[in-house]
């Protein structure tokens, strides 16, 4: 199942991270694609606010994780664009968020799915530099998300492309 959702901005991108949070549980993660520019830590600062985390959401590009503790569930933000190695992916620990009860968030995430949980959602972003809309495909992988996948339509329907 997917969904493809149109943002009008950053702060509409935002908008819907914030809708998303309402259904993210412990363990959950999502994968993040999309080109340098396309809104993935701006889609992680709503699921963050949503999440109700005050600490200001940053790109871990050079820090490769952060960890943000202050909301429902902790969140750990990933960046493994810049790894070029299986094993710098395995170093950085990503099991530890679902055992921590935490959401795991992976910008460039399409490059490490087999290392991610049997169930994410695979969240694509492309983005019109003119205009700054940004489309979203949402997937469902793996079974994690059939339950929840019909309120999460509900949630998101005023972004849902026509």
């Amino acid at each position: 199942m997917h969904l493809t959702l149109h943002a009008a901005g950053p702060e509409d991108t935002r908008a819907v991270g914030e809708a998303l949070a309402s259904f993210l549980q412990p363990g959950d993660a999502a994968a993040l694609t999309g080109e340098l520019g396309a809104g993935k830590t701006t889609l992680v600062q709503g699921i963050a606010r949503g999440l109700g985390v005050k600490t200001p959401v940053l790109s871990p590009t050079f820090t490769l994780v952060r960890e943000y503790r202050d909301g429902r569930l902790p969140v750990y933000h990933v960046d493994v664009y810049r790894l070029e190695r299986v094993q710098e992916v395995i170093d950085l620990g990503l099991e530890d968020a679902e055992e921590d009860g935490g959401v795991l968030l992976v910008e460039w995430g399409d490059v490490v799915q087999g290392l991610l949980p049997q169930s994410y959602l695979l969240i694509e972003l492309t983005s019109d530099p003119e205009t700054e809309v940004r489309r979203l495909v949402l997937t469902q992988v793996g079974p994690g998300w059939a339950a929840r996948w019909e309120r999460l339509e509900g949630a998101l329907e005023e972004w849902m492309a026509a």
